[in-house]
């Protein structure tokens, strides 16, 4: 069967059928990470793959590679790019990770992720950096970095991921797949915890198609025991609504960054109208900066609060010596900061909602560039030699039109459906309300029906297949 034409539900299907052995395409999955990795970096440790029990999951014997940070799975490393968890080893799944066996899928590694998953490129000192797989001396994003660039790479057709800023979305426009932040707590991030960075981290995935990322949503969404909330119910399949005509949209465009990625996204609104939807120009009405100072606050006491608590449980006199300098100087800013400071920047997450739900009160989507830049070189991300708010600014303007997704709670994704004139891909950013997650995948079928991407691969990807 060719592993390559084949979705990751269409190698499921050929699993419960028998018509290949159940680990074949793990198999498949491990030969390919061997011959692509030491120029992508972009599996930091791989571990026996735990097949499945039973053999009837939507997606039975797939091969599946999960972020080095956040979602656990029983006996496997997790390392979140730091030295600080070098030799961290989860003692049970998480609440996504039981669901994600349950489903069928086969893990069997984890994809380079900067340390503590803090930059938009997968760039950790502990790790080394990944590599685009359209051009090896450019980054392919982050922090879901490694994520997209073996799935870009034709290693798996799907690949875990969260976005706490963009962070799935970033790195599925730098590398030419399709990345979907779902709604806050659309998916669980218990039971260890009830919420990621003050509601802004998501847990989902970044893919080749649009339908194997709905299906897989299906598979794992729905609250938690003990969620102190919960996302409004679905109200059906998410891959149902992958081949069901959206109906005209009223479209809010927003153009801004880069000149190729302000000619992805006027590509991106031309097509739209094309399909029969109204596409105007329009904003938000939220301050960007503000949230700006907000985001770098929530994040500086999250992990700082995170270090102190893993060093304690681990008795690590000095946690800080451990980290990368810029990090560490992020912990201080978190521990520096006042209750009030915290709680207004929270309040200010709240307005930001306010501002969302006002926009989607008249328009059905907003659409935008995902990032003001293309893929960038290797380091320019990397925050080596930088204090944490110098960096912080370099951060912000790669990806400024992101995290309000992650704010608001609203779902986002990232489409591929451009290039520039020298080949690399530029993703376009689709949001909708709190809670709309079909919608937007049903735009996303549209979208790949009318401009297909997944024929599109590197040329590593054709050298490892």
């Amino acid at each position: 069967m060719d592993y390559d034409a084949l979705s990751a539900l269409e190698m499921a299907a050929a699993v419960r059928a028998g018509d290949v052995a159940p680990d074949h395409f793990v198999a498949e999955a491990a030969a390919r990470i061997r011959a692509a990795n030491p120029a992508l970096n972009a599996v930091v440790h791989d571990f026996p793959p735990q097949m499945p029990a039973t053999l009837d999951g939507p997606f039975a014997g797939v091969p599946l590679l999960l972020k080095n940070i956040g979602v656990a799975i029983k006996g496997a490393p997790v390392s979140s790019g730091s030295r600080l968890h070098a030799d961290v080893v989860s003692p049970a799944d998480s609440t996504l990770g039981a669901r994600l066996r349950a489903a069928g899928f086969v893990p069997m590694g984890r994809t380079n992720t900067p340390e503590l998953a803090l930059s938009f490129t997968a760039e950790g000192a502990f790790h080394g950096p990944a590599r685009n797989p359209w051009d090896l001396s450019r980054s392919p994003g982050g922090s879901s970095g490694g994520a997209a660039a073996v799935v870009a790479a034709g290693i798996v057709p799907v690949a875990q991921s969260s976005d706490g800023a963009g962070s799935t979305r970033v790195p599925a426009a730098h590398c030419g797949v399709f990345g979907f932040k779902p709604s806050r707590l659309r998916n669980p991030v218990g039971p260890a915890q009830a919420e990621g960075i003050a509601g802004m981290s998501t847990p989902h995935a970044i893919s080749r198609g649009v339908l194997d990322n709905a299906a897989m949503l299906d598979a794992t969404h729905g609250p938690d025991t003990g969620d102190p909330w919960a996302c409004p119910p679905s109200g059906g399949r998410f891959a149902e609504a992958v081949v069901r005509a959206p109906g005209k949209l009223r479209i809010g465009l927003e153009l801004s960054g880069a000149p190729d990625c302000r000619a992805a996204a006027e590509a991106a609104a031309a097509l739209c109208a094309d399909l029969g939807h109204e596409v105007e120009i329009a904003r938000p009405d939220y301050g960007n900066e503000a949230l700006k100072e907000a985001w770098f606050t929530i994040s500086a006491v999250s992990v700082a609060r995170g270090v102190a608590a893993f060093a304690r449980a681990r008795g690590i006199a000095d946690p800080l010596a451990l980290l990368e300098p810029v990090n560490a100087d992020w912990v201080r800013r978190g521990q520096a900061v006042p209750g009030t400071e915290y709680l207004g920047a929270v309040s200010l997450l709240h307005q930001t909602s306010r501002a969302m739900g006002r926009f989607f009160s008249e328009f059905d989507l907003y659409l935008s560039p995902t990032t003001a830049e293309i893929a960038p070189p290797l380091g320019w991300l990397a925050g080596e030699g930088m204090e944490a708010e110098a960096f912080f600014d370099r951060f912000w303007a790669h990806a400024p039109l992101t995290a309000v997704f992650n704010a608001s709670g609203c779902p986002a994704m990232s489409v591929p459906l451009h290039w520039t004139a020298g080949g690399l891909p530029v993703g376009v950013q689709f949001g909708a309300a709190y809670g709309r997650d079909a919608l937007l995948y049903q735009l996303a079928g549209q979208l790949e029906a009318a401009r297909p991407w997944a024929h599109r691969r590197p040329a590593l990807a054709e050298a490892v297949a």
